[in-house]
């Protein structure tokens, strides 16, 4: 076969995006977020996290596939199809690091293998698990929707030499999968918990150009389908230090995003949709992490939960003999 030259030319494609960060930093709200502004008319999210996406409902119209264990690659793999069978433009897969470390994943998967077929070798195993483990991967990118996947991280460390003594010292954040597979994507992008801000750790759009983090807006995905799209967004430039302060997006905010609505009215609009106790009571666990972190008052989680109250007994009213049972 002869080898061909051609002109290098960008032409329009599906992005590839991974969101990493520790529990709680706004990773699925960030995907949907993304999704929202891409202007994605068929959202289907891939929920490893037992329903926490049910969460942000109010955020756009999807659809959910709870993912339970075993988390094999070949299941995650089963999903991702059936999402692209049911029309998805987008696939958000909460999370890949299930399939890595979760119940039934790659690691617990190297274990079983070693005693089975290696004599408890666990390097052997690898060489079943990896081409299982690349198979997911290559599914992902080879999708016929955009993936947004996010990913847990921990803190990393490593044992350094400090003048003769050995001591541990951190190396940052690492997300909980297998090495090398933020290379798989178009864009990676670290959210921290402090107000959900973003800082790119790779980048192929040109729209992150720095190294400030900035937060993750309906307005940050419309810059990512115009790229997509081979239009030429504007890059997105720094953020201000608080993240409580100004939007990070160059020129006059678009309409929608003037009003957007506060934290607070957020959550109370999760809670006037929920359609079931078990969201509501994921909401009142998440204002609790909340008002730890200082993103709210205790006035405002009483009224929250006061507004749970009375939802909870829309959607389950109890009867009077209920009641006098209870009692």
């Amino acid at each position: 076969m002869s080898v061909q030259i051609r002109k290098a030319k960008r032409s329009a494609s599906k992005m590839r995006l991974l969101l990493t960060g520790p529990s709680g930093a706004g990773k699925t709200y960030g995907g949907l977020t993304l999704a929202k502004g891409m202007g994605c008319e068929r959202v289907i999210v891939i929920d490893t996290e037992q329903g926490s996406s049910d969460l942000y409902e109010s955020i756009l119209p999807f659809d959910v596939i709870d993912l339970a264990p075993p988390f094999t690659p070949e299941r995650y793999i089963e999903a991702i199809e059936a999402a692209e069978q049911a029309g998805a433009d987008c696939i958000i897969i909460d999370s890949i690091s299930h399939e890595w470390n979760g119940k039934g994943g790659c690691l617990e998967l190297v274990d079983e293998i070693a005693r089975a077929q290696f004599r408890g070798n666990t390097w052997s195993a690898y060489s079943v698990i990896t081409p299982r483990h690349r198979a997911f991967i290559d599914r992902m990118l080879r999708s016929s929707a955009h993936i947004i996947a996010t990913g847990r991280s921990k803190t990393e460390t490593a044992q350094v030499d400090d003048g003769g003594r050995k001591k541990v010292a951190k190396l940052g954040m690492k997300v909980e999968t297998r090495d090398g597979v933020e290379y798989e994507f178009t864009t990676v992008l670290d959210v921290v918990h402090d107000g959900h801000f973003a800082l790119a750790s790779k980048d192929r759009t040109g729209i992150f150009t720095d190294t400030d983090p900035k937060p993750i807006t309906v307005a940050t995905g419309k810059l990512l389908a115009a790229w997509l799209s081979c239009g030429t967004p504007a890059p997105v430039t720094s953020a201000p230090t608080s993240a409580k302060t100004a939007p990070a997006v160059q020129g006059p905010a678009p309409a929608e995003e003037k009003d957007e609505p506060t934290l607070f009215g957020q959550i109370s609009d999760y809670i006037a949709g929920a359609k079931a106790v078990k969201t509501l009571g994921a909401i009142a666990d998440r204002i609790d992490v909340l008002v730890s972190e200082g993103q709210l008052t205790h006035d405002q989680a009483h009224d929250l939960t006061e507004e749970i109250t009375k939802r909870h007994d829309k959607i389950e009213p109890k009867t009077a003999k209920e009641v006098a049972h209870a009692i």
